[in-house]
């Protein structure tokens, strides 16, 4: 008699099911920035390298205005950053006439 034969059914791995890689998305202000440069000057182009140097230059503005926001909000005993904090502490951050320029926008 002849035997049966065995069949092996394996389980396939779907890509959920397998680890994650380290890599995570690097967030960048170039599509912003390139828009904000189309709006104002809509002939001009940057260069990704330059975008690079923009954008370096947003987060770490964007950085001191959040701790300075967030210093203000420690030391009036809140629990929330509000626009009050944020006109103060870009105040407090920029330079005169760029203070200036950015509370009237």
């Amino acid at each position: 008699m002849a035997t049966p034969s065995k069949v092996v059914i394996k389980k396939s791995v779907k890509k959920t099911d397998k680890k994650k890689s380290g890599k995570r998305v690097k967030r960048s202000w170039g599509t912003y920035i390139t828009r904000t440069l189309k709006s104002v000057a809509p002939k001009m182009t940057m260069s990704s390298r330059a975008k690079k140097i923009v954008g370096s230059f947003v987060t770490d503005m964007f950085d001191r205005i959040a701790v300075e926001a967030s210093n203000l909000t420690r030391s009036t005993r809140r629990s929330t950053i509000g626009s009050r904090e944020i006109q103060t502490a870009v105040r407090l951050t920029l330079p005169v006439e760029l203070a200036r320029h950015a509370m009237s926008e």
